[in-house]
């Protein structure tokens, strides 16, 4: 079976490319403006740092890389809104139920933290830096994400 680059990118690559591209800059100025891999997993418990005493939220790593996170994650989300404002797209595009999203939410959040790292994290950072663990981890997530999808199309449970 051939693959067929059309079918898979209909619009073409050329913006994947770009984002790549960008992505790709902006994690090389995060490492080395921080000394730290970009990564969102650790966004709550740095932002907790602010507003919470425990001990747990107050750890040097959280304190230190606090305020360059949340400038990280508001950028992906404004990023987003900046895209779909200047699109026309419409702001809510999938069809999935609403308790499926938080359902799955919440198991990559649980994945987030057994794994140590987000996607982001491991697949940009780790994988570029050819870390084990990262390389492991990606791994896992992408014969996860296969076996559950196809599991769950085998039951017949549809978008």
């Amino acid at each position: 079976m051939a693959l067929d680059l059309a079918t898979l990118f209909p619009n073409g690559v050329s913006q994947y490319l770009l984002g790549g591209l960008f992505i790709g800059l902006a994690t090389v100025s995060i490492y080395l403006g921080t000394g730290i891999h970009a990564g969102a997993s650790t966004f709550l418990e740095s932002t907790l740092s602010y507003v919470s005493d425990r001990k747990r939220f107050q750890q040097f790593r959280f304190v230190e890389s606090r305020d360059w996170r949340v400038v990280f994650t508001g950028g992906i989300v404004l990023g987003a809104a900046a895209y779909t404002a200047l699109s026309g797209d419409s702001w809510w595009t999938t069809e999935v139920q609403p308790w499926r999203l938080f359902v799955g939410g919440t198991l990559v959040g649980i994945g987030t933290r057994v794994g140590k790292g987000c996607t982001s994290g491991h697949g940009v950072c780790g994988v570029g830096s050819l870390a084990e663990s990262s390389l492991l981890n990606v791994l896992t997530f992408v014969l996860v994400a296969a076996g559950t999808a196809r599991l769950l199309l085998y039951a017949g449970v549809l978008p």
